[in-house]
């Protein structure tokens, strides 16, 4: 069942996605060469707390962190470790679900770890592009597939990266994982079409290579956690938001920066209208 929410709901979860972003945005000046994947754990779980809400994370299906944290080939899932250190030159996902009064917001960005190359840089800036494709696609009488099919012809076809298909986006709220699901692919008009109350998450995960996944068990064969890597060791970026449908558009829950999301918007918007979207 798909719950379409009211205005008190989307308000509420907007305040949830405040203190994710501010997550991100101290992030921004905290991830550096030679901190490790544990040091961003523990300032995010701290960081949440501190703002009076709760990381939804911890204890979903046994997992036991606030964030998932991959580096380079990592596409998603995986645990905050204490030895992995963090290389200049690597890039980063944090990946994060915060509860507030009830409230849930989630959310992954992709970090460069100092200086990057160019192609690494290139894999970043796609990706974002494609996350605000998505957005500016999820619009009142829209379908899911509009939104699916935006991400996968900019990524794959325009740019030749691989799209992942396992890991998908969602509904969310009252709890984290909702219907819809929200793939990254897809073909113009098919699929659920959007009404205003619905909140969703977007999420594309981008190879550099092959859009397969594989399975990675954790070195301490204690921890029976599996995560997920690129199948050809291809880096791979992230860029989440969770968002409501409105008759006035696309309003973004965990906003980071309004500016940088108007820009992209308004680039997104333009791109779609030019390419037939």
């Amino acid at each position: 069942m798909i719950t379409l929410k009211s205005e008190r709901e989307i308000e509420g979860m907007r305040e949830s996605g405040k203190v994710l972003a501010g997550v991100h945005l101290g992030l921004r000046d905290m991830i550096k060469p030679g901190i490790s994947a544990y040091d961003i754990e523990k300032f995010a779980n701290d960081y949440i707390i501190e703002h009076g809400a709760t990381p939804s994370e911890k204890g979903f299906e046994g997992y036991k962190y606030a964030t998932c944290v991959d580096v380079n080939d990592e596409v998603a899932h995986g645990t905050p470790r204490k030895d992995l250190i963090l290389k200049k030159g690597d890039i980063v996902k944090v990946d994060m679900t915060v509860n507030k009064n009830g409230y849930e917001s989630d959310s992954c960005w992709s970090y460069a770890v100092g200086d990057v190359t160019k192609e690494t840089q290139d894999l970043m800036d796609v990706t974002k592009k494609a996350l605000y494709l998505g957005i500016a696609q999820s619009v009142v009488g829209k379908r899911l597939g509009d939104i699916g099919f935006a991400i996968q012809d900019f990524t794959e076809n325009k740019h030749d990266y691989g799209d992942v298909r396992e890991l998908i986006g969602h509904g969310i709220q009252p709890t984290m994982h909702e219907k819809p699901d929200v793939m990254h692919y897809g073909e113009k008009g098919e699929g659920l079409r959007l009404k205003a109350g619905m909140t969703i998450t977007i999420e594309p995960m981008i190879n550099e290579g092959t859009w397969k996944i594989k399975d990675h068990q954790l070195k301490d064969k204690n921890d029976p956690w599996v995560y997920y890597v690129s199948a050809d060791g291809s880096w791979s970026s992230q860029y989440e938001h969770t968002l409501a449908i409105t008759n006035d558009g696309p309003v973004i829950l965990t906003s980071q920066d309004p500016e940088e999301d108007a820009e992209l918007l308004s680039w997104a918007q333009q791109y779609i209208k030019d390419n037939n979207y």
